[in-house]
């Protein structure tokens, strides 16, 4: 048998040549399918997380909003530390403050509530006689559809109907309103612990790290975060509570009645973006024009409103919040729809705290420095 050595190292057998694999072709076609593998496994990671906070959303939500209050009160607990003031007893003090505050601004605000609910059916109609001017184009559109809808019912008088009964609205209500109660608890009880708990966690996380560098470094993270977090989440409290005085004072001036409801509302709609001031421009303008006779002074109320938040969203927010924690506008409504759609109205208020706890976090991180800088504006 003829065999011989070819000078590029390949074998010839009986006059054949055999040649070598291609170990680099090889290698480049084991790492696209590694690559694509773990492209997958990532997608069906996301696709499991969202799921989980889908269905997981009645145990995670508590868990989410007490974490948030415990960046915000936190402060508050280390200076009565400084006090002499123990943790548990300083949580206790700061969690009964916080909840009668909040309870006495519902209690005091239920009657206006209250009042405006049981004169909604009329305040509606009140409204659409005023504009029925401005509606007679859809109402005729209205008529057409419901004509030709009647027409079709005739057609399809012979088949029978089956009608499945909805809850009625009293019974979501007292659905909702019960998994509210259940879930403010919980965050509550959760709170406390969390703020006498105090250094635990971040004594603990320094403990489990080996090296004496990490913990250095987790440390500063920690506070840093921490105070950045805290920072943002008492001056967006505050300016949020600003605007709520702002639209109180001006409703005042404008003789609206139950200025103050105005005002809270004001204030806990502005922290949900966009939306939130939405609903309640339009719902000025309805007890606008139902308050006042004038059409002119009716619409001055929904204009005032919208002047005070074009002027805190454009000014005050960016010159109080400064450019670090200002959040991009295309994240805060990608925020907003995402948590929206996953928590439903939870979801929405908590949003962008929630999206700028992450800035923060991300902005800390040096291999998260990226995203940090997406986020921001």
């Amino acid at each position: 048998m003829d065999t011989r050595t070819t000078e590029d190292g390949a074998r010839s057998e009986e006059g054949g040549v055999v040649e070598q694999p291609d170990l680099r072709k090889l290698g480049e076609a084991l790492s696209d399918r590694v690559e694509v593998r773990s492209i997958a496994i990532t997608g069906l990671f996301v696709l499991a997380v969202l799921y989980t906070l889908y269905f997981a959303r009645a145990f995670l939500l508590p868990i989410v909003l007490a974490v948030l209050l415990d960046f915000l009160l936190s402060p508050i607990i280390r200076a009565l530390k400084r006090m002499r003031v123990p943790e548990p007893l300083g949580a206790a003090l700061v969690i009964l403050t916080l909840l009668g505050a909040v309870g006495g601004g519902a209690y005091s605000l239920a009657g206006p509530a209250r009042e405006w609910m049981d004169k909604a059916p009329q305040s509606i109609a009140k409204v659409q006689v005023r504009l029925r001017e401005l509606r007679r184009p859809v109402e005729q559109v209205t008529r057409t559809a419901e004509q030709v809808e009647a027409a079709t019912d005739v057609t399809k008088r012979g088949s029978q109907e089956v009608v499945v009964r909805e809850p009625r609205l009293s019974e979501r209500l007292s659905g909702t309103t019960q998994s509210l109660f259940t879930g403010a608890m919980e965050a509550v009880i959760l709170l406390y612990f969390l703020l006498a708990a105090g250094d635990m966690f971040l004594q603990k996380l320094i403990k489990v790290l080996p090296q004496f560098g990490d913990k250095k470094k987790a440390v500063a993270i920690a506070r840093e975060t921490e105070a950045s977090i805290s920072t943002y989440l008492v001056t967006i409290a505050i300016v949020n509570i600003g605007l709520g005085v702002t639209v109180t004072l001006v409703m005042l001036l404008l003789k609206m009645p139950n200025a103050v409801l105005w005002g809270s509302l004001a204030a806990l709609a502005e922290f949900i973006p966009y939306v939130g001031a939405t609903v309640m421009l339009g719902t000025l303008a309805m007890a606008g024009l139902v308050a006042f006779p004038d059409i002119g002074h009716a619409l001055l109320v929904p204009g005032a409103y919208l002047t005070i938040t074009l002027i805190q969203a454009n000014f005050i927010s960016p010159m109080v919040l400064g450019r670090q924690l200002t959040l991009n506008p295309v994240a805060i409504l990608v925020g907003l729809v995402f948590w929206w759609w996953l928590w439903g109205v939870g979801g929405a208020f908590i949003a962008v705290p929630l999206l700028a706890t992450f800035k923060i976090f991300c902005d800390h991180i040096e291999s998260l420095a990226p995203i940090g800088e997406f986020l921001g504006k």
